[in-house]
């Protein structure tokens, strides 16, 4: 069946299809209307789950992390200021390796107040322990909830994951999405049983001390399981191919790259728009190509590599900014090329922040400054910033 929805729903959809157990949201622009139209699942009798009102995203959190240790599926939903108070319980969440997906609506942080997209907020959690996926358009909100489902149950597994669209870009805006039969994701997704978990009939203890002798080797094996998901993400999307006829490419997909000058790498809803402009300049005869980052944790250094090696120059569209070098992505672009690739210019591109359009035009500019040649020294820019020229070189003694 399509219906036509927005983001939001397509992840409440999603939750729904996926039988969750326990949802626990606490409101905030915008992602409400996800925990609304879930209230509703419930209410109506369409969902077997138990709604859970708290008093803060932390609290939401805290009762995710509860549910999920007792083996129960758990589902939750924020947004900016939102995912800033679940901080200290993400990093609990991964540490006790609780498959707890969230649906997160990316939006700018406070002060000054903006509710509309912004990536600093999900960049500032990257060193959580959490899966992060970026979701293109509605239909991957919902195939992508799924999928975590599938993935972070595996036992080899067991992460916490966050399916993160735009706020009002894909969160808001409707568009029809395919919506697969129950029975179809039942076959694809069975009940969540993990082999360890609170029982009353067998008291155990989780996120007990662990001594200098013991605590390395948690996060090893933490990293450990990190490492593992690509080849595991790549079974669960065939898997889902077979079952339902899309797939996504893994952690990063590569449009029109094999023989690209240059190379654009782009997330979130701005691959949309970075696609067409690709395919109108290729009209043109100038060889640009795209490279669509769907994770960014875990980040896929190797497959970036791969994508990039031929460019003389790549693009990174960094819709936050993280006030080191540059933005978050282009920062772990450069360590994953370092010492595997020739010379090539790799340029940093802040555009988007608060929600400013990110159009055609700002994706042309991009392209047509990289095909210029950028000089090493001015690898990174801020983009349609007012009053200034559409390109801002950043120098090394920009004053």
């Amino acid at each position: 069946m399509r219906k036509v929805m927005s983001g939001n729903y397509a992840a409440a959809y999603a939750a729904k299809l996926a039988r969750v157990q326990i949802i626990a949201v606490y409101p905030i622009t915008p992602q409400t209307s996800i925990l609304e139209k879930l209230s509703s699942f419930v209410a109506d009798g369409e969902l077997s789950a138990r709604m859970i009102d708290v008093e803060s995203e932390h609290s939401a959190m805290a009762a995710c992390i509860s549910a999920s240790a007792a083996g129960a599926r758990a589902f939750t939903a924020t947004s900016s200021q939102g995912l800033s108070l679940m901080h200290e319980l993400l990093i609990w969440a991964s540490g006790s390796r609780l498959p707890i997906v969230m649906a997160e609506v990316s939006r700018a942080l406070a002060p000054p107040w903006n509710v509309w997209a912004d990536h600093f907020d999900v960049i500032a959690e990257r060193d959580t322990g959490w899966i992060q996926l970026f979701c293109e358009n509605n239909q991957e909100v919902l195939d992508s909830i799924i999928m975590l489902y599938r993935l972070c149950e595996l036992e080899d597994i067991m992460l916490p994951a966050m399916a993160i669209m735009d706020a009002f870009i894909t969160s808001h805006t409707l568009e029809p999405v395919s919506l697969p039969g129950q029975h179809v994701i039942d076959s694809l997704l069975p009940p969540y049983s993990p082999d360890i978990c609170l029982d009353k009939d067998t008291p155990m203890v989780f996120g007990s001390v662990a001594k200098p002798d013991q605590y390395m080797e948690f996060r090893r094996k933490l990293d450990a399981a990190f490492r593992r998901v690509p080849k595991r993400l790549d079974e669960v999307e065939i898997e889902y191919k077979k079952k339902l006829g899309r797939s996504y490419g893994g952690l990063i997909e590569n449009y029109r790259c094999d023989d690209a000058d240059v190379v654009l790498i782009a997330n979130g809803s701005s691959v949309s728009t970075a696609r067409y402009v690709v395919n109108e300049m290729r009209k043109e005869g100038k060889k640009v190509g795209l490279a669509k980052l769907r994770f960014f944790r875990p980040f896929p250094a190797a497959e970036i590599v791969s994508i990039i090696k031929n460019a003389s120059a790549i693009g990174v569209l960094d819709r936050s900014y993280s006030f080191g070098y540059g933005g978050a992505i282009f920062s772990e672009t450069c360590a994953a090329a370092y010492g595997k690739m020739g010379s090539p210019v790799i340029k940093d591109y802040i555009a988007g922040l608060g929600g400013r359009d990110i159009t055609p035009d700002t994706i042309r500019a991009i392209f047509e400054d990289l095909l210029s040649g950028p000089k090493p020294e001015e690898n990174i820019a801020w983009v349609d910033l007012i009053g200034e020229p559409r390109i801002k070189n950043i120098r090394g003694d920009d004053k």
